[in-house]
């Protein structure tokens, strides 16, 4: 934080001085009067041009650092943040019982994507939510952020709380990768698996999303351009997602859920892209994972059907139908599985129906511990 919206910023506040000053002593210098009127007339506002987008970098990034301090500051990190190889964790556990319930994150989401569904689970059991190493309120590690690394930080993190296990985890899309990769390295740790909306390994080449190419055009080369980490980071710290209003609240919610997540878009979070970018060595690390034999699993998918255009593509048709089979093929990770559609909800359950996750999590719980009748595996209803 403090590099990122201290540090940062006085460069690129310095940077913009210093490009502002060079274009003004240019406007004024007087080998500009030997040349052409035309000449002069077009450098000086493209000289203008300059100064102005200099002087709004500046306003703009100052603002950002500014707000992004005192934002975070309102608003300290629930529950405790606890020590893992010398950088901060972030963990929030509420109720009790066992197992306890440990909650990941989807991609570009922190712990706050669970704490509208998180009170009512915690009336069956403990339920632990966390923010990777680099989101919420956890600091960067070092290291990529690769399922592998990922997990092992969660396992220290658990260890380090006193979370005693066997733990049932649940994951949200590329969540579902880590809490895969965990049942595969510490088996003896893990009592279920809760699937939500999951990604699975290598995805992309199975036609649930649409493959990177090579840029061949000129806006494809732009596009690839100004894709870029780096330059990505640096709109962020530049305020730019502010000036778009990527940032702005559109909800209204008493415990500001929804303007925490939509903060987190205006601030630098480097490990939100990292594992984004190794989606592929994520994906090498748990393809081979499982079966788990009789692991309970559940497996909570979206509503394929769900915003589709009155005109729709045969790509986009068949994109969904591939994400519809690899959901399906959850169910191969164990021989008490099942799997539940969530009828009208999109990719992310939680916020579309949250009452599903609030039925239907409790069951398993209570099917993990024995006290209900086992339910009929293998099977894939829609509710």
């Amino acid at each position: 934080m403090i590099f990122n919206y201290v540090f940062l910023p006085i460069v690129i506040f310095a940077v913009c001085v210093f490009i502002v000053w060079l274009s003004l002593r240019r406007m004024m210098s007087p080998s500009l009067r030997r040349h052409s009127t035309l000449r002069r007339i077009a450098e000086r506002m493209v000289l203008s041009i300059v100064v102005v987008l200099s002087t709004v970098v500046v306003a703009s990034t100052t603002y950002n650092a500014i707000v992004v301090h005192h934002f975070w500051s309102q608003h300290p990190a629930p529950g405790r943040i606890v020590d893992v190889d010398g950088h901060g964790m972030h963990i929030d556990c509420t109720g009790s019982g066992s197992p306890v319930l440990v909650l990941e994150a989807g991609g570009q989401n922190d712990s706050s994507i669970w704490r509208g569904v998180q009170p009512e689970l915690s009336k069956t059991t403990t339920v632990c939510s966390y923010d990777r190493a680099g989101l919420g309120w956890s600091d960067d590690q070092p290291g990529p952020r690769d399922a592998d690394h990922i997990v092992s930080e969660l396992h220290r993190l658990l260890a380090q709380a006193g979370i005693k296990g066997p733990v049932v985890l649940m994951g949200h899309s590329i969540g579902g990768l880590f809490i895969r990769d965990y049942a595969a390295r510490y088996p003896a740790d893990v009592a279920g698996l809760v699937f939500v909306d999951s990604a699975t390994p290598f995805q992309e080449k199975n036609g649930a999303l649409v493959r990177v190419t090579p840029p061949k055009t000129m806006s494809d080369k732009i596009i690839a351009f100004i894709s870029r980490p780096w330059l990505l980071n640096l709109a962020v710290v530049a305020g730019t997602p502010r000036l778009l209003r990527i940032c702005e609240s559109k909800g209204v919610t008493t415990d500001d859920i929804d303007k925490i997540q939509h903060e987190e878009y205006c601030r630098l979070r480097k490990s939100s892209w990292d594992e984004v970018y190794e989606f592929d060595l994520s994906s090498q690390e748990t393809v081979n994972s499982g079966p788990f034999g009789a692991l309970p699993v559940l497996i909570l998918s979206r509503d394929t059907s769900k915003g589709l255009p009155p005109k729709v593509s045969q790509t986009e048709l068949d994109r969904r139908e591939a994400w519809n089979q690899m959901q399906e093929d959850l169910k191969k990770l164990s021989t008490r599985s099942r799997r539940i559609i969530a009828g009208n909800s999109a990719h992310h359950i939680m916020l579309d129906r949250p009452d599903l996750l609030e039925k239907e999590v409790p069951i398993f719980i209570d099917e993990i511990r024995g006290s209900i009748s086992p339910p009929t595996y293998g099977s894939t209803e829609t509710e």
